[in-house]
């Protein structure tokens, strides 16, 4: 199926701004959806007048669908009775005279033209399921009445409105608590929903007929200053979004200001009580932090220990037990970078080329007997799962190690760190221009403690690891897959 701009780019000729204002539309229209209990799809003009493109779509989650299928990519040739065309040619809300039947299901039809100046950017088209449709009451004449405002105002282009845009996962609906509320400020309806959210925060009275700005303000009255004046963002232009904090609950409000052709209409209020969710948000920050501070603290055993054994490295005479020791702090010292980064960030995955920068001057600085070695990367590991990136660590630290030590030797040289990123995969290539591996040589019969740790670590990890010398290179390569 193809995307609303997919749609738009290979059939319309609208201009950029007109394209992200449709987009914005498509962000906030489920508003409109939840209150007319309707399902809508947004028609855009052809290059050609009598041709219309359905570029998104969109079902409500206050009642049932009308519309089982996707339409979008299709397309209404010319046609001058459909309701669609009717109303982009006459820019005026068009109607249907009756209930339409979709698929044995009576359906009422609304075509909103969306005019800006004299031009007609699209058209809204709303079906609503009469079969399933809710019962009338006080909320839903509410919730028609406002669908009917807003309507008002896409067919206007007033709105999406200005100011914040809506976050899904913690943006009030329509169903989470409705309030409408007067021009004069005055609360002329409170859904159920919203008025138990106010009940949370301390309300002991009604919220009909109560002005929406000061009962709202006398329930926070240990709130903490805020950077904007809490009557400002209650009733400014556009749209905002604010959280109400006591002792006893969350809640959230998105509060939009509503136009009719006469003017201003007064306030559109949803609000949802995040207690709970806030309580977990603050039980993750909590987590997240003690996790950071386990890391922070596994990273300073690690150095403690790298340090111990480098105090025994230099009381030893024997040169194979100190190279064996300093080998030991060595890997010691990589797994504790590792941890360090791990350290700083909430993520469950590490920007390995930070890890691998130190890692390479911490081998450079150390693993050279005798001339000068540049330790360079070529490219990026990106990011790496946390769990890979322990053992990863030790197994760049290997190589880079082996490359210096038995492939440059003595010798003033360089080497090439090369990773990249491909279908799920990290490769990462080792390249030193000294001296060859030894003839038939085989990583299976190696005797090297280095290279048994990489075969066991890159195998521990699913991946795959070779050495060969070709030309006058070695290259060890490591392959290890990321998902």
């Amino acid at each position: 199926m193809e995307t609303m701009e997919q749609v738009i780019r290979r059939h319309c000729v609208l201009t950029d701004e007109d394209c992200q204002w449709l987009t914005q539309l498509v962000d906030e229209w489920s508003l409109l959806a939840d209150l007319a209990f309707a399902d809508l799809i947004l028609w855009v003009p052809d290059s050609d007048p009598n041709v219309f493109w359905a570029c998104a779509q969109v079902r409500p989650t206050t009642g049932p669908t009308s519309l089982e299928d996707d339409v979008v990519g299709e397309e209404i040739a010319y046609d001058p009775e459909h309701l669609v065309t009717e109303a982009f040619l006459s820019q005026q809300i068009s109607h249907t005279s009756g209930n339409k039947l979709h698929a044995g299901i009576p359906v009422d039809v609304q075509a909103i033209p969306i005019i800006k100046g004299d031009q007609v950017l699209g058209v809204v088209e709303m079906h609503t399921n009469q079969m399933g449709v809710r019962a009338p009451g006080a909320l839903e004449d509410a919730y028609l009445e406002a669908a009917q405002v807003i309507a008002g105002m896409v067919h206007r282009h007033e709105f999406p409105l200005g100011g914040d845009r809506r976050v899904p996962w913690v943006s009030p609906r329509v169903g989470d608590g409705m309030i409408r509320v007067a021009p004069s400020g005055q609360i002329v309806f409170a859904s159920p929903n919203a008025l138990s959210a106010y009940r949370r925060l301390g309300l002991a009275s009604d919220l009909y007929g109560e002005d929406f700005v000061a009962v709202t303000r006398s329930l926070l009255k240990e709130r903490t200053p805020v950077d904007r004046p809490l009557a400002a963002t209650l009733v400014g232009r556009g749209s905002s979004e604010l959280d109400l904090e006591t002792s006893t609950a969350n809640v959230r409000l998105r509060v939009l200001a509503l136009t009719s052709g006469d003017g201003p209409d007064g306030l559109l209020v949803m609000c949802r009580d995040t207690t709970e969710l806030r309580s977990r948000e603050r039980q993750l920050v909590t987590k997240d932090a003690t996790i950071r501070e386990i890391h922070h603290r596994v990273k300073n055993n690690l150095q403690t220990v790298a340090a111990l054994l480098r105090l025994q490295a230099r009381r030893i005479a024997s040169p194979e037990a100190k190279g064996a020791l300093n080998d030991a702090m060595k890997r010691v010292a990589a797994i504790a970078v590792v941890h360090e980064i791990l350290s700083q960030a909430f993520d469950s995955a590490v920007k390995f080329d930070d890890v691998a920068d130190r890692l390479l001057r911490m081998v450079g600085d150390v693993a050279a007997t005798g001339g000068k070695v540049r330790m360079v990367r070529q490219g990026s590991f990106g990011y790496v799962p946390a769990d890979v990136a322990t053992s990863l660590s030790l197994v760049l630290t290997e190589l880079c190690q082996n490359a210096v030590e038995h492939g440059l030797r003595d010798q003033s040289g360089e080497v090439l760190v090369r990773p990249q990123q491909q279908d799920g995969e990290l490769v990462v290539e080792v390249v030193n221009h000294g001296e060859p591996l030894p003839e038939g040589f085989r990583i299976t019969s190696s005797t090297s403690l280095g290279l048994s740790i990489v075969s066991t670590l890159v195998a521990d990890l699913g991946g795959e690891f070779s050495l060969a010398s070709e030309d006058d290179a070695t290259t060890a390569t490591v392959r290890v897959p990321l998902i």
